[in-house]
């Protein structure tokens, strides 16, 4: 039974009848909430799906708005002014997946979303609610892609924007998260320190109206994820992967790909077939790693060390869950070093022409690891992510960026400098 209304019955969230904790089941009107006053459990959007069939998917806009029927969205929602990101290239990586010994391997490139990182999907989905809900203000804690995901979204909804950041973030990604006109705040402390004083600002006057994506709004946002999952189904011919890597920051965007796969078997859009999900992580932030490895359900929090900022959460909040549905897929999580994140970043680029960010180097030297140590199939249909742009990450490969050679503008200059 719902409890107490919290939202107002005329509100517009497409699908979505409701929010659920996922750990006691109790159910609460739509509403600006994120924990359950039963158990404190973390709530998430309950569906009463209709039908929906794969050729009105592909007769959709290219961007998540033709999965509207799966997402806590209004009908109309691809005529408001928003950035309309998705539909990313999923891209066969031959060359790659003959370097590592796999035989058909694919990278989901989510650099070409609008702010050039995943974050996009997560913060439309949040802007509409925040829109349902009469927000003013878009703001979140960000480890720096959200930041400007959120800027930019803001902007173009019309809406001020006030987005918190740890000070120590890489300079691209601040410059990318002031640049969109709202309020940029830098905090002298660790991501989660941020997080913690974004959750007291919700109860103060001056967070009024304001929507925090990634905690008042955090059950809609979460959701944006899943389109991921229904995009590298659909781009592989409406099937799901073998097995899949997914770099695990606070482990959201991983418990989504998995409720995506499974919704699109609940749907019949999908074979019902076994999938195995692995979780990526920096060694220097690696909290659900080590659980994983120890056999612990609890995730102990750690102190983040690691060049990988954007996945530099300390305590994951969907750590535990990450555990779960690696156990339960089959799968694994595992981590890299600073030093095997930087190999990764390189390898990608010279074997797909694709430079990541570091969390991309992440997920791309554990499939490596994971090849190597013989944790993957190499014969099964492999997918990995990356999840941003190189381009914001540029101090992790700067030390080796150099030109091959420094000569004069003559052909003997250049014969004599590759002579060899």
């Amino acid at each position: 039974m719902a409890l107490a209304s919290t939202a107002d019955t005329t509100l517009d969230f497409g699908p979505a009848s409701a929010l659920s904790c996922r750990e006691c089941g109790t159910r609460y009107d739509l509403g600006p909430i994120f924990a359950c006053i039963e158990c404190f459990g973390p709530l998430e959007v309950a569906y009463d799906f209709g039908p929906v069939t794969r050729e009105e998917i592909a007769a959709g806009p290219t961007n998540i708005w033709r999965y509207r029927k799966l997402l806590p969205v209004p009908a109309n929602v691809e005529t408001r002014p928003n950035l309309q990101p998705g539909w990313t290239k999923l891209v066969k990586a031959d060359t790659l997946a003959a370097e590592l010994g796999l035989r058909s391997l694919y990278v989901k490139d989510d650099s070409g979303n609008p702010t050039h990182s995943f974050k996009d999907r997560v913060v439309a989905i949040a802007l509409e609610a925040a829109r349902n809900f009469g927000f003013h203000t878009l703001s979140c804690s960000s480890t720096g892609n959200l930041a400007g995901a959120v800027g930019a979204a803001a902007a173009r909804a019309g809406l001020d924007s006030c987005v918190f950041i740890p000070s120590d973030l890489e300079a691209a990604k601040i410059t990318m998260a002031s640049v969109y006109g709202g309020r940029l705040v830098a905090i002298d402390g660790t991501y989660d320190e941020v997080n913690r004083f974004c959750s007291e600002l919700i109860g103060d006057e001056l967070g009024e109206k304001w929507g925090f994506v990634n905690v008042n709004l955090r059950p809609y946002y979460a959701e944006g994820s899943k389109t991921l999952a229904y995009e590298i189904a659909e781009q592989l011919g409406w099937r799901i992967p073998d097995q899949i890597v997914i770099p695990v920051a606070s482990g959201s965007q991983l418990t989504k790909i998995d409720k995506g796969f499974r919704e699109l078997i609940k749907l019949g859009l999908v074979e019902d077939k076994p999938y195995r999900v692995f979780g990526a992580q920096a060694e220097g932030c690696s909290p659900v790693s080590g659980a994983y490895k120890a056999g612990h359900d609890v995730v102990q929090p750690v102190k983040p060390d690691t060049i990988a900022k954007s996945l530099a959460i300390g305590n994951p909040a969907d750590g535990p869950y990450v555990l779960d549905i690696a156990r339960r897929t089959g799968g694994a999580v595992e981590d890299v070093t600073d030093g095997q994140v930087v190999e990764a970043i390189r390898l990608l680029a010279r074997t797909e022409g694709i430079f990541a960010e570091t969390a991309g180097g992440v997920t791309v030297g554990v499939l490596r690891k994971l090849a190597e140590n013989g944790l993957l199939d190499p014969e099964a249909e492999t997918v990995v992510l990356n999840t941003g742009d190189g381009l914001k990450t540029l101090d992790a490969v700067a030390a080796e960026a150099r030109p091959a050679a420094v000569i004069r503008p003559s052909l003997a200059a250049f014969r004599t400098a590759f002579a060899n």
